[in-house]
């Protein structure tokens, strides 16, 4: 990537030779060159919201910026690349969007996140430390910035416009205004459970901004609750990928005696699993780890793995995702082990499993979702 700083060597996490999307975009480097343009003073404490691979931090390595994100992947990504351009170690801050932010920001860099409710919850956790000498900076694609994205900046920091378009992305200009009064935080969100979707009928979710559906039970889900099997008795149970954690905790009320792994690489989502388990006063035992799937689990450790894998990464739609989750599966399950998986129709995962396991069965299905079971030989 060229930047006004030099060149940059970015990838993203982990790091597949098969990859070839980007670690960066047009916004991405619009928003760098209207920072060395301007000049915009970065003297002053820098934070960066919303960085999805680090090429914004990394850029901006001399000012000793702060990043605020949700993945873990794309925290992982930004420790490889500042590495990878000579960036020493505690250079740039790296903060997860469940800390606790600087107190005073001089500079705020956001990167328009696909979700609403992440960048009002984050807009609102931030803006007491913004004062009205902060520079405001948004970034992202034209079809990434809504003129909902506007109001948003507009309810929360202050007076809002928009810059050309070049190359297909778009700045947003904010203005802060101290006087103004913003509204109240609503997240975490939560909300009761249908009555008729088995072991967590009428149980408590917690949702944080961000997360998948966070004010609603979605529809896949739904259905894969109805058909979830039996979890060991004293068995490993991975929820993988488990948002909200509802399906993990489904299997923590019907089997008290397992062990339950929640696992996501939100940490919006991993605080929501916490949460939602906490609110129902689960008997059992549970545990709770942000990561790229079941990379940091022992092969062979685990019985059952539920999934309903993602296939967007940020705003790509890929399959890469579902590929590591199955093969991380196959890895961690013991023989005889099962994965079991919900997904839409025309995603084809049956035919992924039965490369990855040598077998896949079709357990359920309507119209519009299926749930395929593969079993470690």
């Amino acid at each position: 990537m060229t930047t006004p700083w030099g060149e940059l060597r970015l990838s993203r996490f982990p790091e597949d030779p098969r990859d070839r999307l980007r670690a960066w975009d047009a916004s991405d480097a619009y928003l760098l060159d209207h920072l060395a343009a301007e000049p915009v003073d970065l003297s002053g404490t820098v934070v960066v919201l919303g960085d999805r691979w680090g090429a914004l931090v990394t850029a901006l390595a001399a000012h000793r910026p702060v990043q605020i994100t949700d993945s873990w992947l794309g925290q992982e990504a930004t420790r490889a690349n500042l590495a990878r351009n000579g960036v020493e170690p505690g250079t740039v801050g790296l903060l997860t969007t469940q800390d606790t932010p600087p107190e005073r920001i001089d500079v705020l860099l956001v990167r328009v996140p696909k979700s609403l409710a992440l960048l009002e919850d984050q807009l609102l956790r931030l803006a007491p430390a913004v004062h009205a000498g902060t520079v405001v900076v948004g970034t992202g694609m034209v079809k990434e910035i809504h003129t909902s994205t506007l109001t948003l900046f507009e309810r929360i920091l202050g007076p809002t416009r928009t810059s050309l378009a070049r190359r297909k992305a778009r700045l947003i200009f904010c203005t802060p205004d101290p006087s103004l009064r913003r509204p109240g935080n609503p997240w975490p969100y939560t909300y009761t459970l249908p009555e008729d979707i088995g072991a967590v009928s009428g149980r408590t979710v917690v949702n944080h901004a961000g997360v998948f559906c966070a004010d609603r039970l979605d529809i896949g889900t739904r259905f894969f609750l109805r058909q979830l099997p039996k979890a060991p008795r004293a068995g490993r149970v991975v929820d993988l990928g488990c948002g909200n954690g509802v399906v993990g905790l489904a299997m923590a009320l019907t089997a008290p005696e397992a062990e339950v792994l929640f696992t996501d690489e939100s940490f919006q989502a991993l605080a929501s699993a916490q949460a939602t388990y906490r609110a129902n006063d689960v008997v059992g035992h549970a545990e709770f780890r942000v990561g790229d799937g079941l990379s940091q689990v022992a092969a062979g450790s685990v019985d059952l793995v539920l999934n309903n894998p993602p296939f967007h990464s940020h705003q790509a739609t890929t399959d890469a995702t579902a590929w590591r989750m199955f093969t991380g599966a196959r890895r961690a399950l013991r023989p005889g082990g099962e994965l079991w998986v919900v997904g839409n129709r025309h995603l084809g995962y049956h035919v992924k499993l039965r490369r990855v396991f040598g077998n896949c069965r079709l357990m359920a299905s309507d119209p519009k979702f299926v749930v395929l079971r593969a079993v470690k030989r």
